[in-house]
């Protein structure tokens, strides 16, 4: 039996003019989509400048690319309203909540070139790709999912954020007014308050942030250089534990020497040596198991600046 209503339309029937129109409008369609796209890119590049408009197909996907970039894009009018301190803490959270794309797109400098922001959105804004081997990798631009590691050369606030190889923490400093005032943060929380901090600092292991501290004023090594600032010459070491969310802060003994001390970690220890000299000859200063609890905090300032893991943090 032949079913009326599933019989073939003949040709130019019905059914194929039903069809034409549909096959009419997908370029007419696809045409303004594209001249939307264009007066859409028109309007941000006269709104926000060229570099933003280049970051637009990012920033629609990041809420947080998107909060970061108004609040540093608004910091001259922000600053007035909120006061310089409300800003600055406000500044450090969206940092620490920032994708490196959203830091390209907020324009500071990068790895690459410290000197200016991203001149390559085209290849930097596209979704990171993993090694040949998949493991994740430190990323030096142009290159997809932008820079590991970005730097402000501009700014009173003078930024500097530094991510992990897979991106799932970053350290956030704000050096503004030295080491004896610099702000420190890994993963959004405040490290260190009040202590003199390094302006440099690195990821070890994808999970240990270490970087160098104010050393104990008492050392018989201690000295002192002034270029611009105080600077300890005896340091102290701070290796925070991302993962566990512990700070240890190492201080040389009167005995340790650590002028420029070297942490690595090794079968679940980590070791601290004075010097690159003495990790290559294997003898550590220091050396203790990874997620071992830190030794109490007191409020007593020479019991703190004695040898020893510690707790400073809070």
């Amino acid at each position: 039996m032949k079913w009326p209503w599933r019989a073939k339309s003949p040709r130019g029937g019905p059914a194929a003019r039903a069809e034409e129109p549909v096959r009419a409008e997908e370029p007419a369609n696809a045409e303004q989509a594209e001249q939307a796209e264009t007066a859409r890119r028109h309007a941000i590049e006269e709104r926000w400048g060229g570099q933003t408009a280049a970051w637009a197909d990012w920033l629609a996907r990041s809420p947080d690319g998107v909060d970061l970039y108004l609040w540093w894009q608004k910091r001259n009018d922000l600053v007035p309203l909120v006061g310089e301190e409300r800003y600055r803490i406000r500044l450090a959270e969206l940092l620490s909540r920032a994708a490196p794309r959203d830091l390209a797109a907020m324009g500071l400098g990068c790895s690459r070139r410290v000197d200016r922001a991203c001149r390559a959105p085209e290849i930097c804004g596209q979704d990171p790709e993993p090694r040949p081997d998949g493991r994740p990798y430190h990323r030096s631009g142009p290159v997809p999912g932008a820079c590991s590691s970005f730097i402000d050369c501009y700014s009173p606030h003078e930024i500097r954020v530094r991510f992990n190889d897979d991106d799932r923490h970053s350290a956030v400093m704000l050096l503004r007014g030295g080491p004896s005032r610099a702000l420190l943060w890994v993963d959004g929380v405040p490290v260190l308050e009040g202590e003199w901090l390094d302006n440099g600092g690195h990821w070890l292991d994808g999970r240990f942030f270490v970087i160098r501290t104010g050393g104990p004023d008492d050392h018989p090594e201690q000295g002192y250089t002034s270029i611009g600032q105080w600077l300890y010459d005896i340091v102290s070491l701070l290796v925070y534990d991302a993962e566990l969310r512990i700070p240890y802060v190492l201080v040389p003994g009167p005995t340790e020497n650590w002028r420029d001390p070297v942490a690595e970690v090794r079968d679940g220890t980590i070791r601290v040596y004075a010097d690159e000299e003495a990790q290559a000859a294997s003898t550590p200063d220091r050396e203790f198991p990874v997620g071992a609890a830190p030794h109490p905090a007191t409020a007593d300032a020479d019991s703190i600046r004695s040898s020893g893991p510690r707790n400073r943090a809070g």
